[in-house]
């Protein structure tokens, strides 16, 4: 299990750090939308170190759908930071930051329920500070229906996804790919670990075919066919 240190500082940025499998990650979080509606309902409905341990717990969650057992598998990630902001949309990573809108918090009425959305949120987040993007040549829907793969897999699905069989393209991303690699997992267990794998230093649509034996359009007729 893994140590686990709580900080909390004058500046209401609240810290943790997490020490397992011999790499050290420090979490962060600082709410910039305090005096926002949304900002107050993260406070009272979700708050600061229940969003820590959720990063710290995505993190393992992740390693152990990526079968990164080894540290040299993962990549150099000491710090993540999240930031509560006043902005639209939903939520974005970059620079190992995740910045979750104070307004989509502020969309959801129940505690419980936007308690359980931000988790899903948060899951997703976390898999791109964590996942191989191909050295930025594999495609955008990949990257995010990876993403959304984690989430399902940790159990976070919003009512709103897509239905097992649906969607337009392999690589339309979000839940849609998700479904669709989750197809794939099921053909060969840990297939999206191989593929991430794969996608450490470069990507090309043939990893599918090396892992599934077939072509990634002839899965996703298998697919939605079946």
């Amino acid at each position: 299990m893994a140590n686990i240190a709580l900080i909390i500082t004058l500046s209401s940025l609240v810290a943790l750090s997490t020490i397992g499998g011999g790499s050290a990650v420090e979490y962060t979080v600082t709410n910039t939308a305090e005096n926002t509606p949304g900002g107050a309902k993260f406070n009272t409905d979700i708050g600061d170190q229940y969003s820590l341990q959720t990063m710290d717990a995505a993190t393992n969650f992740i390693w152990g759908i990526f079968q990164q057992t080894n540290p040299s598998d993962r990549k150099s990630v000491d710090r993540v930071s999240l930031f509560i902001d006043d902005m639209d949309g939903v939520a974005y990573a970059s620079n190992n930051q995740i910045h979750v809108s104070a307004r989509y918090i502020n969309s959801y009425s129940g505690p419980s329920d936007v308690k359980t959305e931000i988790t899903g949120v948060l899951y997703h987040e976390m898999t791109h500070v964590w996942q191989w993007n191909g050295n930025g040549q594999a495609p955008g829907g990949l990257i995010e229906g990876i993403a959304d793969f984690v989430r399902l897999k940790a159990g976070y699905v919003p009512s709103h996804w897509v239905r097992s069989g649906e969607g337009d393209r392999w690589d339309q991303g979000y839940d849609v790919t998700a479904r669709f690699l989750d197809y794939c997992d099921g053909l060969r267990s840990g297939f999206v670990a191989e593929l991430n794998k794969k996608m450490r230093d470069g990507y090309s649509q043939s990893f599918f075919e090396e892992l599934l034996g077939k072509s990634v359009d002839t899965l996703w007729a298998d697919y939605k066919a079946s």
